[in-house]
């Protein structure tokens, strides 16, 4: 149900602007719709998750998909790589990997006069989208070699900064830490992900559609069917949805109840968190409600928009204390319980 506040600010707008907002979300669906269905010819299942990484793409953000093995994470990441006109490029992380094999290095080349010089050889950073394969099994200091590139997207090698191409995305994916060979991503390689996005097991009518795909030499061609200018234009129309600021209150009352020091902090924050969401939650979760928001042919954001969007945007950055570990709490059950005592409305001071 769309707000007040914004009813109001689409009522009063001029009737042409009112018409490009309406084509602007039409066109915008009907490339969602496209993308969606190439993706679903090679896919089965997954609905939420490809949802949660075509948005986090749209956002100008990074995707974090946590898994057993054989879940077909990175099935996802390569289907939709091969759905958009981009440049792809996979890393496996592996304990032996070096943040060179990542950021590329410079080399001493010689030219046809035989001078040498230093060249840089760009690494497999230097694409639109970068798979990154069970980050986890990589050691920090590799991890960390993708920070500056999320964040900044350049890449600073030898004291001299390369710039991304954009739009440049990093889907990322793990395995749950519990597995042997696998090393604990750094908070702050955790808070540049948009979203974390936790693959489930297949029900039995999709682990059939699976076995009949893959054991009867069928193999589905995906064709490219987004260009790389179109990606850039559907993340100028993310950014230009209104937000009423009574729905941006709410989404800021939701992430300050994630802070254990806060006066907005929910009971089971105090007894169970050490650390708090970061600001970049709250532009995960006003970004993540006003793609959402397109999803449903909406140029306009809710309060229930948030309240979808929360726990990828945010159960990654709560970090637990001690009581909380012991007890298994997961940060799912805390954004949770954060949203059933958040009122939409700010309570009278």
């Amino acid at each position: 149900m769309e707000t007040q506040g914004t009813q109001d600010t689409l009522r009063e707008a001029p009737t042409a602007d009112l018409g490009a907002a309406v084509a602007e979300v039409e066109r915008f669906q009907a490339d969602l719709h496209r993308l969606r269905t190439e993706v679903a010819r090679a896919i089965v299942g997954h609905e939420e998750i490809v949802d949660g990484v075509i948005a986090a793409l749209l956002c100008g953000g990074h995707a974090l998909l946590e898994g057993v093995p054989g879940l077909g994470k990175t099935m996802i990441v390569r289907t939709l790589a091969a759905a958009l006109d981009l440049h792809f490029a996979r890393i496996q992380f592996t304990p032996d990997l070096m943040p060179a094999d990542i950021l590329g290095t410079n080399m001493i080349v010689e030219d046809e006069r035989g001078a040498k010089r230093f060249e840089f050889q760009r690494g497999p950073i230097f694409a639109h989208i970068v798979l990154a394969d069970e980050i986890n099994r990589a050691t920090p200091k590799t991890q960390s070699a993708l920070l500056e590139g999320m964040q900044e997207q350049s890449v600073t090698v030898a004291k001299v900064t390369y710039p991304l191409e954009p739009p440049f995305f990093v889907l990322a994916t793990q395995n749950p830490l519990e597995m042997e060979g696998t090393y604990p991503l750094p908070e702050a390689q955790l808070d540049r992900f948009f979203y974390k996005l936790k693959v489930a097991f297949p029900d039995r009518a999709q682990l059939h559609s699976i076995m009949d795909r893959t054991t009867r030499g069928e193999d589905p061609a995906v064709s490219r069917v987004v260009s790389r200018p179109r990606i850039l234009e559907m993340r100028e129309v993310v950014r230009r949805v209104p937000v009423a600021r009574t729905v941006q209150d709410y989404a800021l009352r939701v992430l300050l109840a994630t802070h254990p020091d806060s006066p907005e902090a929910a009971a089971i924050t105090r007894k169970y968190v050490r650390y708090g969401a970061s600001p970049r939650g709250g532009q995960a979760l006003l970004l993540g409600a006003k793609v959402r928001a397109l999803f449903a042919g909406r140029f306009a954001v809710s309060c229930d928009d948030l309240r979808q969007v929360a726990k990828p945007a945010l159960r990654h950055r709560i970090i637990l204390n001690f009581e909380g570990e012991a007890e298994g709490i997961g940060t799912d059950r805390i954004v949770d319980e954060i949203l059933h005592a958040t009122p939409e409305e700010a309570p009278a001071r």
